[in-house]
């Protein structure tokens, strides 16, 4: 994100009262008892030369962010922000189940759906505590402290999130619950049609507590990997965080829960196109929220807009030529997917390049993941919706190209200190070792940490459905609905 929060490093608002407001009772305490006129005169002589020499005495204080007052345009950004990336869960459910047997849709959508009310309670109980809290003093946790959002935002709920922020801190949760919420949806893409429901509950409340809440605390939150931290890398709205977790975990996810029955021979066309179609148009336009508003500025928050269309757009089209000179036929399952990629590669460059970097990205992210979607479909790998090949591969490239291409003047020190002095002293190539750094950690505590989740879950209640649920359908074993007539299948 644009400007992520250092509760770590900057006093938090109402936390405690400034130098000059001590100053300030001091002398009115001082003086209160001082009866004699002249001995009052001396003394407010002495109390003025002694505030002289604060600023002398300030050290550290000038380092800190300036204090500032909630900007109601800024926070409204971040409230309709949050909206469209809420918005965008339900957008998933549709691109997904596009892709899905008939028989199958309402399930996957549901794995999706399901989260909005699973995650969004998770969230406020104890994961944005987990992912911004200080209690634990550790740079990988947060902590216990500001569970059921306690004492978030002050009193009236529109206190600033921290020192040099204008938005308020309860719209700061709610835009952050809304990442929470869709990162664990994306994972689903890779293990519909067979996953049993049940086991998709614990898997989704376990990966966002275990997996989701430390990630997000490393990089956003001050912790070991963010611009706080030992790495320094930058992530402006989740590739790390958001496509790399969830790609890597549907990757994890793929190879221990195993392919669908009958895989490849009982590979169908998506049973709706125009469902994917749409999916991709709300995905886009939550993306709009997804990356705009982490911008944190309404003034400024064009840049990150920009940037966010122009990378989907190039990707929508370069998927699209590439299918043209490769098959003869530009195909609208490709473009919707081409899209999704560009969105995915500019996730974490989105406010920390220009237009030219933008189109690069988009262009190089949509030319990768076709390429892992091909070695994939070769390798017989039953990712089922291509949630690595998308998501892992293209928030991977994103994520590198974001260290290459990162401009400068873009990574101010006041909000990014260790990245914006490799930049100084290294350049870009220093700061894209760091993100390399940052994706190998991503990659092996996601991982593992995804393997040991999934093995708990498959010793406690089982992974998958049986193979003659599996053939029935999943509209109807987990949920006894159907989303057609059984004859259209």
């Amino acid at each position: 994100m644009r400007l992520p929060p250092t509760m770590t490093h900057v006093p938090m608002a109402g936390g405690g009262p400034t130098p000059l407001a001590v100053f300030d009772r001091f002398r009115t305490k001082v003086l209160a008892k001082v009866q004699e006129p002249e001995l009052k005169r001396y003394a407010v002589m002495l109390l003025a030369f002694g505030a002289a020499l604060l600023p002398l005495m300030a050290g550290s204080a000038k380092a800190a962010l300036q204090k500032v007052p909630t900007n109601g345009a800024d926070t409204l950004l971040m409230l309709m922000g949050s909206a469209m990336v809420l918005l965008m869960t339900p957008g998933l459910a549709f691109f997904y189940g596009g892709f899905t047997r008939a028989k199958n849709v309402l399930n996957t959508m549901m794995m999706s759906f399901f989260l909005m009310g699973l995650v969004g309670v998770l969230w406020v109980v104890i994961g944005y505590s987990l992912s911004f809290d200080t209690g634990f003093g550790s740079p990988f946790i947060g902590g216990l402290g500001q569970m059921w959002l306690n004492g978030v935002g002050g009193e009236l709920g529109d206190a600033p999130l921290a020192d040099g922020f204008s938005i308020s801190a309860t719209s700061f949760a709610l835009f952050q619950g809304m990442f929470a919420i869709i990162t664990p949806a994306l994972i689903s893409g890779a293990l519909v049609e067979r996953i049993n429901f049940k086991a998709w509950f614990w898997f989704s409340l376990l990966w966002s507590l275990f997996i989701y809440c430390p990630m997000a605390k490393m990089v956003w939150g001050g912790g070991f990997i963010g611009p706080f931290g030992e790495i320094g890398a930058i992530d402006f709205a989740g590739g790390t965080v958001v496509h790399i977790a969830a790609g890597v975990g549907a990757l994890v996810a793929t190879a221990i829960v195993g392919p669908r029955s009958n895989f490849p021979e009982s590979k169908r066309p998506p049973h709706n196109v125009p469902f994917i179609l749409l999916g991709a148009g709300l995905l886009w336009f939550g993306w709009f929220g997804f990356n705009g508003a982490s911008y944190f500025a309404a003034s400024a928050a064009g840049l990150s807009f920009l940037t966010t269309t122009l990378s989907a757009s190039t990707a929508l089209l370069t998927w699209c030529l590439i299918e043209w000179f490769r098959d003869g036929k530009p195909t609208a399952v490709g473009a919707a997917t081409g899209a999704v990629a560009g969105l995915v590669g500019i996730t974490p460059a989105a406010g920390f390049v220009y237009i030219p970097q933008a189109l690069i990205i988009g262009a190089a992210t949509a030319a990768a993941c076709y390429i892992a979607v091909q070695i994939k479909s070769a390798i017989k790998f039953d990712d089922s919706l291509d949630a690595y090949a998308v998501h892992g591969v293209g928030g991977t490239v994103g994520a590198l190209l974001t260290g290459l291409l990162a401009v400068p003047a873009l990574v101010p020190a006041d909000y990014f200190p260790k990245s914006a002095e490799i930049l100084a002293k290294s350049g870009n190539a220093g700061l894209f070792v760091a993100h390399i750094k940052a994706v190998l950690i991503s990659y092996g505590f996601v991982g593992i940490g995804t393997a040991v989740i999934l093995w708990i879950v498959g010793a406690t209640v089982g992974l998958r459905v049986t193979p003659e649920e599996e053939e029935r359908g999943l509209d109807f074993v987990a949920h006894g609905e159907e989303a057609y007539d059984p004859m259209t299948y």
